[in-house]
């Protein structure tokens, strides 16, 4: 039988899931009106439709209020240590390639503690989808500032405004060479759960940044890009191969001005969409998509959808392949003459 063949074999025998199959059985215990409650619901609602056997997904998280993902989530799932989620799933995916590995974290456990952990997940492509939920604050421990706060943030360890710099997590994903880069929102129901089975979809590191409202510590945070009122003349929705227009009209684009972005309007001073600037999420160069990261600046609408999807070998594949290669060139396993090749010595009373 043909790997095309034996792959639709499977699928036909996948059940009909629906979003009551993953929903589990413990309460859900999140802060009503919590942001985590619309991400859960797209989860459950994208897991049901991607015709993977519900045992086969694994749901792995750190600490924060995010982190209680996996009890939420009717698959199997690890609440690991504080930022260390991603080096749990590297290990899960690396020894079990057939399983659906998702990795759910918040800014401040993926960004502070887990910031090497999330970077070298990312840079080996590791076939894992990172979830992370950015409310710009500290929700679990009471409301301090988080590594995505805005200067000049006032909490209860800023209470004079952080003169930190916030990160920008796209920023990073695409500086660690992650090969599939996206931004969604708690709010954006259909957006949200379409990124995420395109990330499902793709072989090797895939980052979602998820826009999360928490309305206790930093309510509205997100307003600009979420209100229905007015996120259209404030967000860019990025469209592969398309030109970035935005605004109620769509009359308003980004072009570029030598090499620095600036909006215009079509139809101004002789502007033209073909004068705007091209979304290429499959380029090669990071660059451009490194700029559309930056874009968070009141002046400019702030970019969502896929940034950046390239089709390269995952780091479990280059592993296996390894395995492969040492088993056809050995004589077989054997520990002890493992653990006496090359340099050893004895050591005598």
């Amino acid at each position: 039988m043909s790997p095309e063949a034996a792959a639709a074999e499977a699928a036909a025998q996948v059940p009909a899931y629906t979003k009551k199959d993953f929903v589990s059985s413990q309460t859900v215990r999140w802060c009503p009106g919590c942001g985590d409650y619309a991400v859960l619901d797209s989860v459950q609602k994208a897991f049901a439709g991607l015709g993977i056997p519900r045992e086969r997904f694994v749901v792995v998280s750190g600490i924060g209020c995010s982190s209680r993902f996996p009890y939420y989530m009717n698959t199997y799932g690890f609440h690991t240590i504080h930022g260390r989620a991603p080096a749990i799933a590297t290990g899960l995916k690396v020894t079990r390639p057939e399983l659906s590995v998702w990795v759910v974290t918040g800014d401040g456990d993926a960004l502070s503690i887990g910031g090497n952990h999330i970077l070298h997940a990312m840079r080996r492509n590791v076939d894992i989808k990172v979830l992370l939920f950015n409310n710009k604050i500290y929700g679990l421990t009471k409301g301090q500032y988080s590594p995505t706060s805005d200067v000049g943030t006032r909490t209860k360890t800023s209470p004079y405004g952080s003169v930190d710099r916030p990160l920008h997590p796209i920023s990073v994903a695409l500086a660690a060479e992650a090969t599939f880069v996206a931004r969604s929102a708690d709010v954006y129901g259909a957006h949200l759960r379409d990124v995420l089975v395109r990330a499902a979809a793709h072989r090797g590191s895939a980052f979602i940044e998820i826009l999360q409202n928490c309305l206790i510590f930093n309510d509205g945070a997100w307003d600009r890009v979420t209100d229905r009122e007015i996120r259209d003349d404030h967000r860019i929705e990025l469209q592969h191969g398309r030109p970035l227009l935005f605004g109620k009209n769509r009359d308003r684009g980004i072009r570029l001005r030598g090499i620095e972005p600036e909006v215009v309007k079509v139809g101004e001073g002789g502007v033209r969409e073909e004068d705007l600037l091209h979304h290429d999420e499959s380029s090669r160069n990071p660059a451009l998509a490194y700029m559309l990261s930056q874009l968070e600046h009141p002046a400019f609408p702030m970019p969502v959808g896929v940034f950046r999807s390239l089709d390269i070998q995952t780091y479990d594949e280059g592993i296996h392949a390894q395995i492969e290669e040492a088993r056809r060139k050995g004589k077989g396993a054997d520990l002890q003459a493992l653990l006496r090749e090359g340099d050893t010595w004895e050591v005598k009373a």
